[in-house]
């Protein structure tokens, strides 16, 4: 994929009680909202776990990140299905070897409801 400055990447996942419970044992991050269901049976979805969404559009362009910034706004739950969208910030050769690039991205949920905003910047080699 060739990209360029104001492309937009979308990617959107819906967020599973399983994907929470592997994040958990994988990060450690035991909290009590994380393992015991809310009055709906909902589990909270680990911040770092709703900031892949950004980090796979990065993975999938081979971005060596060397800076990621996150805002988390809302909380996400079991069940939410959570939409990316990135925009291309920054995309220039520094030379035959390296792209700079930087995008700044917001993710939603099925509300349409912002629940984490932020950036990254990296080369792709």
């Amino acid at each position: 994929m060739s990209l360029k400055v104001g492309d937009i990447i979308t990617f959107e996942r819906t967020f599973t009680a399983e994907d929470v419970e592997l994040f958990t044992k994988i990060s450690g991050d035991k909290g009590s909202h994380h393992v015991t269901p809310n009055e709906q049976g909902r589990l909270v979805v680990q911040g770092l776990l709703t900031a892949t969404l950004p980090t796979k559009i990065g993975g999938d362009n081979n971005v060596l990140a060397r800076t990621m910034n996150f805002e988390f706004l809302r909380p996400v739950f079991t069940g939410d299905t959570i939409i990316c969208e990135a925009t291309i910030d920054q995309y220039e050769e520094q030379d035959k070897n390296r792209i700079a690039i930087s995008a700044s991205f917001q993710c939603t949920n099925q509300k349409n409801k912002l629940v984490l905003g932020g950036n990254f910047a990296g080369v792709i080699l």
